[in-house]
């Protein structure tokens, strides 16, 4: 029989039927709710609809005939206090959290930076944003001050963006995956030319060469000359620690996990570059720390060594162009194969065929390489030329 206020008056402890899953639950402490008990997707539950010391009878029946009609639109009422319970982080909250569970599987060099670009100019915009507020109007909007000033810069964050809303949504913070594609037809068209950086003739490189060993030493500028006379990435400058050089050998072993090819990368050093390092080691402040740093923990920064080319009028060259320098001052200064200049960039073989079969690092011949690189630097002629005085463009046989 259904209830009636007196019975609900009465009621001792146990469930009390009033119809149609409607049932008031008095607990031994004379605690009494009001409950509808459904079927939903399958299953049976119980949901609350409030205290029987503030919900009436009639109250209470209205009620439980609002909730059947929602569920029946499709109301999940489970789900929804699922969502009022969650609690919802920032933006920058959610990036850094992004960032300690998808790092493990980055390289080094990339896991050190990628939140760098976030906290120099996203987190002070739209940091404090809860995350699943940030759409592609807020990232138009957050953008645009360094669309056009940086723009490979903003082209990254734009990508690492998607990557944390993506994080965000699989997390359950952003209930739909956030699609970033209309977010460049809100920003102009960038105007920079993509593709390889650009780089300083190699004639004009023994120049700056003499110019920043004459300057007062700094850690900036000998990371870019170790840089130049070994051609390579600046991140692998940035991040090399003592353990990875065997100065009596001059030999630089690169790991793997801080190659952008993911392979072990051994650099022959040149007399400059070893004499370079043991100043370096004279003045450590670690036996195993990084080699270009002030305390032997925190890297200089990645504009650090460019920094110095702009201070010197370079408003255009990058580090990274150097790379293409010695590709060049390599195909018109020497006679060393193609392939032995690409090895000693570490760069891979397209032809998964021919990479197979040429396993070969050109070891010895990629340091006679290195130190005619650094003779030409240093503006010396090869041992060979110099003897018959001939100061002439290095030549060696392959």
């Amino acid at each position: 029989m259904a209830l009636t206020v007196l019975k609900v008056k009465n009621a001792k402890p146990g469930r009390h039927v009033d119809g149609r899953g409607l049932c008031l639950v008095v607990k031994p402490s004379g605690a009494r709710t009001w409950v509808l008990r459904m079927q939903l997707k399958g299953h049976r539950r119980d949901y609350g609809l409030g205290s029987a010391h503030d919900v009436s009878l009639g109250d209470a029946r209205t009620a439980a005939a609002e909730l059947r009609r929602r569920v029946r639109d499709g109301f999940d009422p489970v789900a929804e206090r699922r969502k009022a319970r969650k609690v919802i982080p920032t933006f920058e909250a959610a990036t850094r959290t992004c960032h300690e569970t998808l790092g493990d599987g980055w390289k080094g060099g990339h896991h050190t930076r990628w939140l760098s670009g976030f906290e120099r100019h996203l987190f002070p915009r739209i940091g404090k944003k809860p995350v699943d507020k940030v759409d592609s109007a807020c990232v138009v909007e957050a953008l645009s001050p360094i669309w056009l000033e940086i723009p490979e810069t903003a082209r990254r964050l734009l990508q690492r963006i998607g990557v944390v809303l993506d994080f965000a949504h699989v997390k359950g913070w952003v209930p739909e995956e956030v699609s970033l594609r209309s977010v460049r037809k809100g920003l102009p068209r960038q105007n920079d030319k993509r593709g390889h950086m650009e780089a300083m003739p190699y004639s004009d490189v023994p120049a700056l060469m003499k110019k920043l060993a004459s300057a007062a030493p700094t850690t900036g500028r000998d990371a870019l000359r170790f840089t130049i006379y070994n051609a390579v990435r600046s991140n692998e400058t940035r991040l090399a620690v003592w353990t990875e050089f065997d100065l009596e050998n001059a030999v630089w072993t690169i790991p793997a996990e801080r190659m952008k090819a993911g392979e072990t990368h051994v650099v022959p050093l040149s007399a400059p570059a070893v004499a370079l390092l043991r100043k370096r080691w004279n003045e450590r402040t670690s036996d195993t720390g990084l080699i270009f740093s002030k305390d032997g923990k925190k890297p200089i920064s990645d504009m650090t060594m460019t920094k110095l080319l702009r201070n010197d009028g370079f408003a255009t060259i990058t580090v990274h162009g150097f790379r293409s320098t010695f590709t060049d001052w390599a195909a018109e200064c020497t006679d060393f194969p193609k392939e032995v200049a690409d090895k000693a960039l570490a760069h891979k073989l397209p032809n998964k065929v021919e990479a197979a079969y040429r396993r070969t690092d050109f070891f010895e011949k990629r340091r006679s390489l290195m130190k005619q690189w650094a003779d030409f630097l240093g503006n010396r002629a090869p041992a060979a030329d110099r003897a018959a005085g001939e100061p002439t463009p290095a030549r060696a046989a392959a």
